[in-house]
């Protein structure tokens, strides 16, 4: 199961991940990482790096001399996220709106991105597309303050988090992001701010909505 060596990490990560989120790997088992590491080819330096984004994002736990376990996570915490993004970006997306002066290029290919990767079922490029779009628009905001709160919250991992748990299809999450470039280019501010709230709000419902 080889990946390229620069994606080595996050293919490691994802795959914990989606491991977790489906129930093979169960709150309180051990991930051993000489075992993983054989799984995936590699040494165990990738491994020990990709559990410890995992760590971070809640959903490992490690204690000293007993290595890794799956972290029992209920699903409200999963759910924590949208809030705190939303809040951050409506400020963002209202800067840019005005800061961009309807130059949408940026956006629409990241779109674009997100569309050809939906059509592929390539779930790995459509969250990085999704994610360098949110970026684009938190850059374009101009607040560096903001932005380094936006890249503390993990925003990768946690979008891929998202599209796994919550089982949202590849067509619908292109689609949300659809609004925000039209409000953008139309230089309205209050409705990128509506169609970002909405974006998160979507996200929210369907994570509610598939959560046992």
């Amino acid at each position: 199961m080889r990946a390229p060596r620069l994606l080595l990490r996050e293919h490691i990560k994802e795959q914990i991940l989606e491991r977790i989120l489906e129930g093979t790997y169960e709150p309180g088992e051990r991930l051993v990482e000489t075992r993983l590491a054989r799984e995936f080819e590699t040494s165990q330096v990738p491994v020990r790096e990709a559990l410890r984004e995992l760590e971070a994002l809640r959903f490992v736990e490690s204690e000293p001399f007993r290595g890794a376990r799956v972290r029992a996570v209920r699903p409200d915490e999963i759910a924590e996220i949208f809030p705190v993004r939303s809040a951050i970006e409506e400020v963002a997306v209202r800067e840019a709106a005005l800061r961009l002066d309807g130059d949408v290029e940026e956006l629409t290919s990241h779109l674009a991105a997100m569309q050809r990767a939906g059509a592929a079922g390539d779930r790995h490029e459509q969250v990085l597309a999704d994610v360098e779009f949110h970026r684009t628009i938190v850059d374009a905001c101009g607040n560096s303050i903001l932005r380094e709160v936006w890249l503390s919250l993990r925003v990768e991992g946690r979008t891929m988090i998202t599209t796994l748990r919550a089982g949202i299809g590849f067509e619908e999450i292109a689609s949300i992001h659809e609004p925000i470039v039209v409000a953008i280019q139309a230089r309205d501010p209050d409705a990128a701010v509506s169609a970002m709230r909405h974006h998160f709000d979507v996200l929210r419902s369907v994570l509610n909505k598939e959560s046992p």
